[in-house]
């Protein structure tokens, strides 16, 4: 009976050490997964900006200064690199109120504010802003998740063994800033 109890230890440590491992992959992927979530739709808000800059420059051409900031603002939040999860929100902060100062031009044109291409704009990016808001806080509840694993007992020995590393929030320097852009109609 002694024989097997050895034999029966290993086994089960062997099992708990896979099980852990593959809780922390799970995990992870989960984060990475969410991560690609918040880049789809920060790729959907950047394609939309062109069209909407357009758009109210055509009534509101004397606001190049505007349009100025919101194309850098833009511009600079696509140059960030696709892993840099703080450079993304902090380019994303000042697009968002690079968005708000556009769109506060629009409530002093109404004949902006009744056309079809522009009501259109704003309905997508009320979508837009809306997903990527759910995505921001699934994002932070996955990291919040996996870091709470990796940093845990047991876990915090087995993950800085097996190279799990703490993850980055998606946190905005403003806490105004997390608020989305209000499209007004």
């Amino acid at each position: 009976m002694a024989i097997w109890i050895l034999p029966g230890i290993i086994i089960l440590l062997v099992i708990w050490v896979i099980g852990m491992y593959n809780r922390f992959v799970k995990l992870k992927i989960k984060v990475d997964n969410s991560w690609s979530d918040i880049r789809v739709f920060l790729k959907k808000r950047f394609d939309l900006i062109p069209n909407l800059v357009n758009t109210v420059k055509g009534y509101a051409a004397h606001e190049s200064e505007t349009f100025e900031k919101v194309t850098q603002a833009r511009n600079a939040a696509v140059a960030v690199s696709p892993s840099d999860v703080q450079g993304a929100a902090q380019a994303n902060q000042a697009l968002g109120g690079a968005l708000r100062g556009l769109l506060a031009i629009a409530e002093n044109y109404p004949e902006l504010k009744a056309n079809q291409n522009f009501m259109e704009l704003q309905t997508a990016l009320q979508s837009i802003e809306g997903d990527l808001g759910n995505a921001r806080r699934y994002y932070n509840a996955t990291v919040r998740d996996y870091n709470t694993s990796i940093q845990q007992f047991p876990g915090v020995l087995f993950a800085g063994f097996t190279g799990f590393k703490v993850r980055e929030f998606y946190e905005l320097d403003n806490p105004q800033e997390a608020q989305n852009v209000e499209v007004k109609f």
